[in-house]
């Protein structure tokens, strides 16, 4: 959850995705309470990236947009990981936490935009065979035909749930 999609400003707005926020906080709350490992990833662009050909300038490295949302600091102990396409687990070191470090068996998978990125993580996810959970009230897309689209994929092709 980064200011170029949620915050007033962005060049990425999502008009749901702030309602989103307070969902979020209280999944990062528990899980933090249960010492389950969190990881955020973070949408990181360089200087010509070719996904501006596709969309507008956003998430660019070091920029207020590129910044992960006030309400949602990440803590002592929570990841970071960088990615630089919709899909958290392509070129990024994310498998390798959750299966070997980890030893993780369940992703709960919340942000946005849940038709972009959520989508592609889940589904790599899926692929990969973790079990995936999905709070619907903790993702958002750019319209509800795309929110609705998500969740139905994530749960019948990747046999994800969405609660």
């Amino acid at each position: 959850m980064q200011n170029d999609f949620v915050t007033e400003g962005g060049s990425l707005l999502v008009p749901n995705a702030q309602a989103t926020v307070p969902h979020i906080q209280r999944l990062l709350t528990a899980a933090r309470a249960q010492s389950v490992p969190v990881v955020y990833t973070q949408d990181t662009h360089l200087e010509g990236d070719p996904e501006w050909n596709i969309w507008p300038e956003h998430c660019r490295m070091g920029t207020w947009g590129w910044e992960i949302i006030a309400d949602l600091q990440p803590q002592e102990g929570d990841l970071i990981c960088r990615k630089s396409r919709y899909d958290g687990f392509y070129d990024t070191w994310l498998d390798h936490y959750l299966t070997r470090v980890w030893k993780v068996e369940h992703l709960v998978i919340v942000g946005t935009v849940s038709s972009i990125c959520v989508l592609h993580t889940a589904a790599a996810a899926g692929l990969r065979w973790f079990n995936v959970v999905v709070p619907a009230n903790g993702v958002s897309a750019l319209t509800d035909f795309d929110q609705a689209l998500t969740l139905r994929q994530v749960s019948f092709l990747y046999l994800g749930k969405v609660v």
